[in-house]
């Protein structure tokens, strides 16, 4: 049972920045923030950026992508917009994937640090 995800930062202000405005399209909000985390979820941390216990560098996983559900493809492309403008990059615009499913419609970006995030629906509109 998957209890959370985290992903590596090396700036938590610069992650907080990007990462409040986007959980918030997501229906998510900031739930832990401490010295070396920050954590969103609806109640409990369901996902967080940490500073790397080891004090390397972070780094984004080969093939890794956190990938959130919503309920319209219209919440698909706002997280997508406010996640541009909130200093991310895109890394997949909205649109439908056929080749996973007739009806997923997903948009993907990266966020500060080069992780890759993405919201995805299988609603008809």
């Amino acid at each position: 049972m998957l209890h959370h995800v985290s992903l590596g930062t090396s700036d938590l202000a610069r992650a907080r920045a990007f990462y409040d405005p986007v959980m918030r399209e997501l229906g998510l909000s900031r739930t832990l923030d401490v010295d070396e985390a920050v954590g969103y979820g609806a109640g409990i941390t369901v996902f967080s950026l940490n500073l790397p216990a080891d004090g390397g560098a972070a780094t984004p996983g080969n093939g890794v992508h956190i990938a959130f559900e919503v309920e319209a493809r219209a919440s698909v492309e706002a997280f997508f917009r406010v996640a541009i403008a909130s200093g991310g990059s895109a890394d997949g615009a909205p649109g439908l994937r056929p080749e996973y499913d007739p009806h997923y419609y997903a948009a993907f970006v990266r966020d500060p640090d080069g992780n890759k995030i993405e919201a995805l629906t299988f609603a008809a509109a």
